[in-house]
């Protein structure tokens, strides 16, 4: 695993001034998920249509590692390789395998994952295994009422939960896995999803309870009202910045996110077509004298 200040110094997530510097790849290799969030809506990209946590197309294995290959060969300034999608990493078989031999070929990347939690505790062996460096939760709830309103289901082992039983499974999982986490000495950063009128008075508590469970950097993120929750009102920049003033008492706010996709490639806020690289450099022609 590789060390807490070479995380915190290059990965774009954990640090403001990495994000300029470095880019990531995010790879689509994590199509199923085992919770549904009512503000969650996953289906691929169209022309018209271009969000967070979406892909044009998803990534076998090869594919996954061959973009990887071509985008060290092109010298990209990569350090971060990340799966976060388009459903949860560790949900999918796929993500352990691609992320174990990224690991053995490009040691010198970060890797990591994004999840909901509700596995984490259950599979950290597996994850350290893997080779991943850092870990993101999405946690939004402190309270199994508020869970309820936030999520539909839960399918935990085969079994799908609903309401209270599911809500506070799904909460118990993610601290647990949380916990699990730090203790195997990952850096962690945690994700919340800011829904005003459903977790807004619960997301300090959060960041009480993630930080004294030892997570590195927090990130607040407004929803994208979609799904059940297309009747939400999305925060406004004031809101965020308000909530985020009041979490920062607790644990370090990361304010440089953009809600990436799950096919995100290159610096933060400043994403090429990582398709286009690959034709690209097989091709021999120089990407950035072609966009520009």
């Amino acid at each position: 695993m590789l060390s807490k200040r070479i995380l915190l110094d290059n990965h774009p997530c954990f640090s403001e001034g990495a994000h300029g510097r470095f880019g990531r790849l995010h790879l689509p290799v994590a199509p199923l998920c085992n919770v549904q969030c009512r503000y969650c809506v996953k289906k691929f990209d169209c022309a018209n249509e271009s969000r967070p946590a979406i892909t044009s197309r998803l990534l076998s294995r090869e594919e996954a590692v061959g973009r990887v290959e071509t985008l060290v060969d092109r010298a990209t300034n990569l350090s971060v390789i990340g799966i976060a999608g388009p459903g949860d990493s560790i949900f999918n078989e796929a993500t352990l395998s691609v992320c174990k031999e990224i690991s053995a070929r490009f040691p010198e990347l970060i890797l990591c994952i994004s999840t909901n939690g509700l596995l984490l505790a259950d599979r950290i062996d597996s994850i350290q295994e893997a080779g991943i460096s850092s870990i993101t939760i999405t946690i939004n709830a402190i309270t199994a009422e508020t869970a309820e309103r936030i999520y539909s289901w839960v399918n935990y082992e085969g079994e799908i939960l609903r309401g209270v039983e599911g809500a506070t499974l799904l909460l118990q999982k993610q601290y647990e896995g949380l916990k699990a986490a730090v203790e195997s000495g990952y850096v962690v950063k945690v994700n919340t999803v800011f829904m005003p009128g459903i977790n807004d008075k619960e997301i300090p508590l959060i960041a009480h309870r993630v930080a004294s469970e030892g997570a590195e950097i927090m990130n607040i993120m407004p929803v994208i009202p979609q799904g059940e929750f297309s009747w939400l009102r999305r925060p406004g920049h004031w809101e965020i910045f308000e909530i985020r003033a009041a979490c920062s008492l607790y644990l370090t706010q990361m304010s440089h996110c953009v809600q990436c996709r799950s096919d995100a490639c290159g610096l933060i806020g400043q994403d090429t077509d990582a398709e286009l690289e690959m034709l690209m450099a097989g091709l021999g022609v120089d990407y950035d004298a072609v966009v520009s």
